[in-house]
């Protein structure tokens, strides 16, 4: 295969669901679409047959052109390349995730930032624990932050009201919970958190937790053990039905024990509710000081985080107000700008 186009970028992630890294390579993408050439597999290929793809057919597909990778991944042998790297997850907590997927990326991951001209990635957490795990030259490592579209953003309440009857929610007064059924979200602790605070609380106001089971193939599996009273298991929502989910909200509990960057957190606050989060990893410098931060393994306060933000209608009112002019420093256009940036400098260089 040949092209005019110097810019190659690596689409494989794209048949594997929307997911934070997925939406993030569709938004670049498809902002700088007029720039790059998008190459993918022929049919979807996870897995094995994936990671095969993407070692020996992609370097035949790019030749000397310069290759953009945006989802953690790519060919070894192409050095004239750009990686994103989200997070290192899989590098510092293997126990969270399938034994052979663990094992590749604890490999994979250092080799690849050798050989790479350039890696980004999305928060100056990860670049901090890229450079104490990976210890690769500084000056190889160019955070920029993720964005969130103009869609997220407050919603009618007629909007509201038919996303719930879509949705089959059982109230309108609900906290939300997004985020795939995997280990690192924490999400027995805040069951734990709202059974000890949902007494307290106006019976109206329900837990919604709102995310797809994770892939066997990726994480380990997660059992949630006994569902408490007053929770609503959604499962999968169509990302359509996303922006009135979040605006519906009294609050969005978003209190993983690590993220790369949070784009939950950053699009709930963009629709104007606030964030309860973990004040650990990358989410701190995400919120600011438009959230409530919590230590994520005490269940006491994220209880009492839950209870404040319903019951303190004031305080909730001017975290919104906070959240929604905090969400306005992250744009799809800047990340987009600035990642061509990058590319456009290395690809002079």
């Amino acid at each position: 295969m040949s092209s005019n186009c110097e810019v190659f970028v690596n689409m494989r992630s794209q048949t594997a669901g929307l997911r934070g890294v997925q939406r993030y390579t569709a938004e670049v993408q498809r902002r700088l679409a007029d720039r790059l050439m998008a190459v993918a597999p022929t049919k979807p290929m996870q897995g094995i047959k994936g990671h095969l793809w993407e070692q020996i057919a992609l370097p035949r597909i790019v030749g000397n052109g310069l290759l953009w990778s945006p989802a953690n991944t790519g060919p070894l042998s192409v050095a004239n390349q750009v990686l994103t790297i989200h997070d290192i997850g899989s590098v510092e907590h293997p126990e969270w995730y399938n034994p052979l997927f663990a094992f590749w990326y604890r490999w994979l991951t250092p080799e690849l930032i050798k050989r790479v001209r350039c890696v980004i990635t999305v928060s100056s957490f990860s670049k901090e624990r890229l450079q104490i795990l990976v210890n690769p030259d500084k000056s190889k490592i160019v955070v920029i932050p993720e964005g969130v579209d103009a869609r997220f953003c407050p919603r009618s309440a007629d909007e509201i009201a038919r996303m719930r009857t879509a949705l089959g929610l059982p109230s309108p007064h609900y906290v939300l919970s997004l985020g795939a059924l995997e280990p690192r979200k924490n999400l027995r602790r805040l069951l734990t958190a709202w059974s000890s605070c949902a007494s307290r609380l106006p019976e109206e106001v329900w837990l919604v937790l709102v995310g797809a089971g994770a892939p066997g193939n990726v994480f380990k599996t997660l059992d949630l053990g006994e569902i408490p009273r007053r929770v609503h298991v959604a499962g999968y929502v169509s990302d359509d039905w996303l922006p009135a989910l979040y605006s519906g909200a009294l609050a969005l509990a978003y209190v993983s024990i690590y993220e790369g960057f949070g784009l939950p957190a950053l699009e709930a606050m963009a629709s104007g509710t606030v964030p309860v989060i973990a004040d650990n990893t990358s989410l701190p410098e995400v919120v600011g000081e438009a959230g409530i931060a919590v230590d994520p393994y005490n269940v006491e306060q994220i209880a009492f985080a839950i209870e404040r933000v319903i019951e303190d209608s004031e305080f909730r009112k001017t975290l919104e107000l906070r959240a929604t002019r905090r969400s306005q420093q992250f744009t799809w256009e800047r990340t987009s700008d600035r990642t061509w940036e990058v590319l456009r400098e290395t690809l002079a260089s």
